[in-house]
């Protein structure tokens, strides 16, 4: 399965991402933020860092990149999304997810292992886990609070898009706990969390991360 990581002038974890998608048994495929050249992938992943140095809003402008015009046009077609800490700010500054990402609330980067509780295990990038699970993930963000409309909170609850929420302290003061959401279809994910960094034994607190790209695998295979 080709999984695309696009890299944006500023990206950091893209290197990250595709060693996941490696590790989880996918074929990772570099795409260039510039391009309109989706390169026939079957899921897109966008990576974390700081996209066009966050200026104006962190993901605004990436959000406009040439080639997320691609990726909006596919989603809305099917194809998986995962975007990760930038990756989610970018997906909620071009629409494909709710909501927005502001400053942490006590104002200073947080980076630290997080706790996280898997609460919705049917999307197409988290039917490895159980819903109800805790797995613990990397968290590094200085402008990862989930701030949305109390109305929009209520709906997204009552529709079930929220799919992981922080337990045992909550790094940013994100709404609800919430660490990360989905689309409609649950094909697009955004999480600030960075399961990529959490891949190996090594090289993180365990590989509790792996799931999300074994499961957008079994995702591509079973649609």
């Amino acid at each position: 399965m080709r999984i695309g990581v696009i890299t944006f002038p500023g990206s950091l974890d893209d290197g990250d991402a595709a060693r996941a998608v490696r590790l989880a048994g996918g074929e990772p495929v570099s795409l260039w933020h510039a391009e309109h050249d989706l390169k026939d992938v079957d899921a897109v992943v966008l990576p974390g860092g700081f996209s066009y140095g966050d200026y104006l809003r962190a993901g605004a402008i990436a959000a406009r990149a040439p080639l997320m015009r691609d990726v909006v046009a596919r989603a809305r077609q099917g194809l998986p999304v995962l975007g990760i800490c930038n990756g989610f700010q970018v997906l909620c500054e071009s629409g494909l997810l709710p909501g927005a990402l502001t400053r942490n609330s006590h104002l200073h980067f947080r980076n630290r292992d997080q706790q996280l509780l898997v609460a919705r295990a049917d999307t197409a990038w988290t039917s490895s886990y159980t819903a109800g699970q805790r797995i613990t993930i990397p968290v590094k963000n200085g402008e990862g609070r989930y701030v949305a409309a109390p109305a929009e909170l209520d709906r997204l609850e009552g529709e079930g898009r929220v799919v992981v929420r922080y337990v045992n302290g909550n790094p940013n003061g994100s709404s609800r706990d919430i660490a990360g959401v989905c689309s409609e279809d649950g094909r697009v994910v955004g999480l600030m969390p960075h399961p990529e960094h959490a891949v190996e034994e090594l090289t993180g607190p365990g590989t509790d991360g792996l799931g999300f790209f074994t499961s957008v695998l079994a995702a591509v295979v079973a649609a």
